[in-house]
């Protein structure tokens, strides 16, 4: 990097850091302590970017200067007017990669680096709408096995004929949070059930909830023993012998608030125990903020709705392979692409439409 350019003078450290974990994240030690790795990862993949564009930054530095020596030296009229003709167009690139820089480095909302808990309930439709909430498991899974993220359902309610009545994961992994959190609300669907004889397309719905993982430190809320009432019972479910021999679920029960949770995933009752914990603050975490907003549960309440047909986010239409995002008018045709986890387009548009303050782009439409 240019050291005369005060920008990239102040990208340099970044630039050494990021040098230094590609060097750590090459060493067996560091690649055989899990937690370690994904946190020296997820550091690396936040600064990846910020370094590629200021070396890009730099590269078109240097070429404007050889382009104005070019200008300076120019032997002749034609040869100086195409070097001007590059100088313009170099300072148009040299100005958006600066802003981009600036968009890159800009103070993030510190949730956005949080993994997150993705709940999902089946909502109107009967038993249609417990496989529709399992079309949108299998999604999210998807998505997050491409994003190299980590998913582990914490509890789950399977559906009689397929599907799930209720499933909540937690899903880690560099920017899950800041992926997902526009995924609460209403998710609908328009499609023809297999045991529909008459070929009638159905509506149902499921409902989707967001929610970031309190993070440790100062501000984390600590829930007192006596305001804890612990259940455990035997897991449910897929499980073999273990889960007819041991009483590993674990139920926690907030008393002051009343918000109940429950983790079954694991066979130790430690373990889901620390699961159903991390859960609970989460959703007290949500709680208190919706307070400090002057509005109790609305975050979660707004979040989760009544799962009624007209309150929707997002329709998810078979016969026309079209899902449409109605907060932002986009209508995508290859709902088959996005059901096998392909939601970048969509989540782009809907962090673009974010950061530009809109609540609508009037209706576009992409094949």
């Amino acid at each position: 990097m240019d050291p005369t350019d005060p920008l990239l003078e102040r990208l340099r450290p970044l630039a050494e850091r990021h040098a230094e974990l590609a060097r750590h994240l090459t060493q067996s030690e560091i690649i055989a302590d899990r937690e370690q790795f994904q946190t020296l990862s997820q550091e690396w993949a936040r600064l990846d970017p910020v370094v590629r564009e200021g070396a890009e930054l730099a590269r078109l530095l240097h070429e404007r200067e050889e382009t104005e020596l070019l200008i300076r030296s120019a032997p002749d009229r034609d040869l100086g007017t195409l070097a001007r003709e590059e100088q313009s167009r170099l300072d148009a690139l040299i100005d958006a990669c600066r802003l981009h820089l600036a968009e890159l480095t800009a103070p993030r909302d510190p949730v956005e680096s949080l993994s997150c808990f993705l709940e999902i309930r089946a909502g109107t439709g009967g038993l249609e709408a417990a496989l529709f909430a399992g079309s949108l498991f299998r999604m999210y899974s998807r998505y997050a096995e491409h994003r190299g993220w980590t998913v582990d359902a914490l509890s789950q309610h399977p559906g009689e004929q397929g599907g799930y009545k209720e499933i909540i994961a937690r899903m880690t992994g560099s920017g899950t949070y800041a992926a997902l959190r526009y995924e609460g609300g209403t998710h609908r669907v328009q499609r023809v059930p297999k045991t529909e004889s008459q070929g009638r397309i159905h509506t149902s719905t499921a409902t989707v909830a967001v929610l970031p993982e309190a993070p440790e430190g100062p501000g984390r809320i600590e829930i007192p023993s006596q305001d804890l009432r612990v259940d455990t019972f035997r897991a449910s479910g897929a499980g073999g012998q273990h889960v007819n021999k041991t009483e590993s679920a674990v139920r926690l029960t907030h008393l002051p608030t009343g918000l109940a949770v429950e983790c079954q995933d694991e066979r130790s009752q430690h373990k889901n125990r620390a699961r159903a914990l991390s859960l609970l603050t989460a959703r007290l975490a949500a709680l208190r903020q919706a307070e400090e907003d002057r509005q109790v549960h609305a975050r979660r309440r707004d979040m989760i709705g009544s799962g009624e047909r007209a309150e929707r986010i997002r329709t998810y239409n078979f016969p026309q392979n079209r899902v449409t995002d109605h907060r932002i008018g986009l209508s995508l045709y290859s709902l088959d692409a996005f059901l096998e986890g392909d939601l970048t387009p969509l989540i782009t548009a809907l962090q673009a439409a974010q950061v530009q303050g809109a609540s609508s782009t009037g209706g576009r439409s992409s094949g």
